[in-house]
């Protein structure tokens, strides 16, 4: 005889239909560019500039791939000493969520759990390509979602106002 109950089955049940794996992270695409020759390279602090977003595609039942794309592009002094571009890939296999759900997860846990092996390619390509290492900050997807949530709902807001105006 057994002690659960049917609260608790259903429960352990519940756990057992919502699913989230990584299946296989991989890169998609990696390039790094150095336009000007090591000796003619400028003295001095060198500017960073980051570019990042994110790719989401459902490849047929719960599966979606992610692409986390990252260019990096260091300047001084006007001239662009080097950028390097990633697209770092995983594919994810998802079940038992709500469709917030799933946009959620594909949006904050997927690319945190690729930003890692993308900025360590970054920081390899730098390395290199004779430069200092570039050891990225960490990103926290969270609030960058929660940002692009605003941005929708204030966009949808001021567009909804222009109609009621006309």
């Amino acid at each position: 005889m057994t002690d659960e109950t049917p609260a608790a089955s259903s429960g352990a049940e519940q756990d057992q239909k919502n699913q989230f794996s990584l299946q296989r992270i991989y890169v998609k695409d990696l390039s790094f560019e150095s336009p000007l020759p090591i000796t003619a390279r400028p003295n001095g602090k060198p500017e960073l500039a980051q570019d990042l977003h994110t790719k989401i595609d459902k490849l047929g039942d719960n599966h979606y791939e992610v692409v986390l794309h990252l260019t990096i592009t260091v300047t001084q002094e006007g001239k662009t000493l080097f950028l390097v571009e990633v697209h770092q890939a995983g594919l994810f296999f998802i079940t038992g969520l709500t469709t917030e759900q799933v946009k959620h997860v594909v949006s904050t846990t997927c690319p945190s759990i690729l930003f890692p092996y993308a900025r360590e390619a970054i920081d390899s390509m730098a390395i290199r390509g004779g430069f200092q290492p570039l050891m990225l900050p960490p990103i926290n997807f969270d609030a960058v979602y929660a940002q692009s949530l605003a941005k929708a709902a204030q966009a949808e807001g001021q567009s909804g106002l222009s109609d009621e105006v006309h």
